[in-house]
């Protein structure tokens, strides 16, 4: 606009440079021509072309408005409806109309601001302009993030999400390590991951080594204290990102990007799939990969991803051509160092001859014989509650893994989680019958009322078998010493010291209270008879 109005002032201005101004900016050509004129009458006009100058009383967003606007989502004709309400009320002055709040809102707050007022801090973060970190050299940093990955897979019968764990470098963008989990991921899936991206062994090779640094978000598995003790013994610095901050590590977000559109969108099961229709629902007739077969599948994606694919940012590169011609001196760690360094340390125990007892259970292994009575340390993969790893205390020599001793079999195993879901789910059916009321609809205010009728006679039985079950569990067996026994029966003297001599117990052969005493030798007198020839 500047170059324009200087040709205007020299006389040199022609219709054509207007029109293609006008065409460039996407405006009228006559709008051109009327920014000119404003911009020869004040010099600040021809650096914002097109915006009214600020005039004494002209209405500009306040605090109230960014509140109401935050409140009402962005809503303009709520924050106007309650700008106008409270006006009415006498707590504020009358609002401007309608288009002059909108043009204020453009014009006093940003499209960022705009943004988080009606959809929060993520959407304000699409707004905002990232810088672009150097590439610096491989196994400068690496990132890690857990990733639930949106495929249903056939996991023991039940279709299930598996989450992704796995480390990228971001000079190179390989991905390093991959540990896939059926459920819920946990530390012992860190470790895993990290011990398949330390390695440069096969299957992992060639990419691996020792980071310098490695960024986490402040995931309670990465900061656990066993895979902080690991990163400590590795010689690995841990940068905790503050939370809710994914630009930070756009690397390995980037990842979970590409690998969801470039590979799990094609497969069976994938729970964002498009389906006719309101109701999304998958296909009866569909057949789900196997937890086997969807790992298989996810390490050859990874293996095309580092040695085929050729991230924008490489500029041509895969990523294993980047990492090869990287020559940064690598560092590597013996794979058996690396599963102590991995492993949670549980302490130091006593070997004895039922074996080491851990976590109240014994552990055996063949190497224990002849080695009674000395001191190990004891050091387990968590969640493996199978077999521990057993180091000598004093020298920390590996003496080997240690088995559970009487271990359940496979089919005991499936039996006890066959039991333990039945019990759950008769549980949840009991909570959910116990919860369920109704309520009636209302078509105007007045107190909830409650549905579900019930006769007296049910709310009688009902409470009456509350009652008993109340005192069942409220009674004590030892306050009321029970009744004593008959009289023709041969009581100890201790047993009778506890009993009731008031009231005996009905004979259990039928006879009457009035019981004939013992007769010699403690059996019953024999039964008399009177003139009749009755017993009596």
């Amino acid at each position: 606009m500047r170059r324009l109005l200087a040709l205007r002032r020299e006389g040199k201005l022609t219709t054509g440079q207007v029109r293609s101004a006008a065409a460039v900016l996407g405006v009228r050509e006559r709008a051109v021509w009327r920014w000119l004129a404003a911009a020869e009458r004040d010099e600040a006009a021809a650096r914002a072309p097109g915006e009214r100058a600020a005039y004494p009383g002209r209405f500009t967003v306040t605090d109230e408005v960014r509140a109401l606007l935050g409140l009402w989502k962005g809503n303009v004709a709520a924050v106007h409806r309650e700008l106008t309400a409270r006006a009415a009320r006498g707590e504020g002055e009358s609002p401007p109309s309608i288009p002059t709040l909108h043009r204020a809102i453009r014009r006093d707050l940003t499209p960022g601001e705009r943004a988080g007022l009606a959809g929060g801090e993520r959407a304000a973060r699409r707004h905002d302009v990232f810088l672009a970190r150097p590439r610096g050299w491989r196994n400068q940093v690496w990132e890690t993030d857990h990733m639930q990955a949106p495929v249903l897979v056939d996991v023991d019968g039940k279709a299930r999400r598996p989450w992704i764990t796995w480390f990228t470098d971001c000079a190179t963008n390989a991905v390093t390590g991959v540990a896939v989990t059926p459920v819920h991921p946990s530390r012992e899936s860190v470790l895993a991951a990290l011990r398949s991206a330390v390695l440069r062994e096969d299957p992992y090779g060639p990419f691996g080594g020792v980071p310098e640094k490695v960024r986490v978000d402040r995931g309670k598995d990465f900061l656990s204290r066993t895979v902080t003790a690991a990163f400590d013994l590795l010689d690995v610095a841990v940068e905790d990102l503050p939370a809710c901050t994914p630009h930070l590590k756009g690397t390995v977000e980037g990842l979970n990007r590409a690998v969801e559109s470039m590979f799990l969108a094609s497969l069976p099961g994938y729970a964002r799939q498009p389906h006719p229709g309101k109701r999304s629902s998958r296909p009866k007739d569909e057949v789900l990969l196997g937890f086997e077969d969807f790992t298989t599948q996810l390490l050859a994606w990874t293996l095309w991803w580092n040695t085929e694919h050729r991230p924008a940012p490489l500029r041509g590169k895969t990523p294993l051509q980047a990492w090869q011609d990287d020559l940064t001196p690598l560092r590597d760690v013996l794979a058996a160092d690396l599963w102590t360094f991995t492993l949670e340390d549980a302490g130091t125990r006593t070997l004895t001859t039922r074996g080491i007892r851990f976590r109240k259970r014994d552990y055996v292994g063949p190497w224990m014989t002849g080695q009674a009575g000395i001191r190990v340390r004891v050091r387990f993969m968590p969640h493996h509650d199978h077999r521990i790893e057993v180091y000598h205390a004093a020298t920390g020599r590996y003496l080997g893994p240690a088995d559970l001793a009487d271990q359940a079999t496979e089919e005991q195993v499936s039996a006890v989680r066959r039991a333990r879901s039945a019990r759950a789910r008769r549980l949840k059916k009991d909570l959910e019958a116990s919860q369920r009321e109704r309520y009636a609809a209302a078509t105007q205010a007045e107190p909830p009322r409650r549905l579900g009728a019930l006769t007296g006679a049910q709310a009688e039985a009902e409470l009456a078998q509350s009652a008993d079950v109340g005192l069942s569990q409220l009674a004590l067996p030892d306050v009321v010493p029970p009744a004593a026994p008959p009289a023709d029966w041969r009581t100890p003297a201790s047993l009778a010291a506890l009993t009731t001599p008031a009231r005996s117990a009905p004979c259990p052969s039928g006879r009457d209270d009035a019981s004939a005493p013992d007769g010699p030798g403690g059996r019953a007198a024999p039964p008399t008879t009177d003139e009749d020839g009755d017993a009596s």
